[in-house]
């Protein structure tokens, strides 16, 4: 408030986005935070989007182990590992009416904040680069499936922070597992699992994973140091890949 002249109003907020989004905690930056300080103050990069939106997708719980009801984490991650999946085109009555069946809020309520996860998603002071999600002006309706990317490394980051919070500091990986996981990899990206192996083959390229495909079942082995580091060199490398 001090810094910016800005009223309690807009700081709650505010400091609610950047909590969800892994940027601060308990009053502190992160050290995703203070990278994206560091390179991104203005939060203007497509790399900052997409790691806001990979925190966000967790509903705040950030790399705790996921409910077998991804919805009691709340409406963010159900729209990402839940409706989304199996939407691959919806109107804003759609999600509204299928969330209603899920949470027990008043249904004003449950579409006022499906409308603001997605201006979160097409506004573009907001996470429209990613392309999670997508207007149609021709169909009306949002659309799915063909997410922009970022780079390799901050690809390599996510896949990092859910190998450990999924296989802890377990060194190689059964590949169909690491593609499949409810709240992994593919889902977080919005992929097919197809299309997730094509990821893995550019991760392989950069020397962050080695997968072994000689003899079944195919492995995906580790190569990255840390996932901090991985991250850092995805700002230091920029928004093209």
């Amino acid at each position: 408030m001090a810094h910016t002249g800005f009223g309690n109003k807009k700081i709650g907020p505010i400091k609610s986005w950047a909590t969800r989004g892994g940027l601060i905690k308990e009053g502190a930056l992160t050290p995703e935070g203070s990278l994206v300080l560091k390179y991104d103050p203005h939060l203007t990069s497509r790399t900052t989007e997409w790691l806001l939106h990979f925190y966000l997708s967790f509903g705040g719980y950030g790399l705790a182990v996921p409910p077998a009801n991804i919805a009691e984490w709340g409406g963010w991650p159900y729209f990402i590992f839940s409706f989304r999946p199996n939407h691959p085109e919806f109107t804003e009555d759609d999600l509204a009416a299928e969330g209603a069946i899920v949470f027990d809020d008043k249904p004003e309520l449950i579409k006022s904040n499906f409308s603001f996860l997605i201006r979160a998603y097409t506004s573009h002071e907001g996470l429209a680069r990613c392309r999670v999600i997508t207007w149609s002006d021709t169909d009306k309706r949002y659309q799915t499936g063909s997410p922009e990317l970022p780079n390799c490394y901050l690809l390599g980051y996510f896949l990092a922070c859910l190998w450990t919070r999924d296989f802890s500091d377990t060194t190689s990986v059964i590949t169909d597992q690491l593609l499949s996981m409810p709240a992994g990899i593919s889902a977080v990206l919005g992929l097919r699992e197809q299309e997730t192996a094509t990821v893995l083959d550019d991760l392989e390229g950069r020397s962050i994973i080695e997968q072994r495909r000689t003899v079944a079942p195919f492995q995906v082995v580790r190569r990255w140091h840390s996932a901090i580091e991985l991250l850092e060199k995805a700002f230091q490398y920029g928004d093209s890949d």
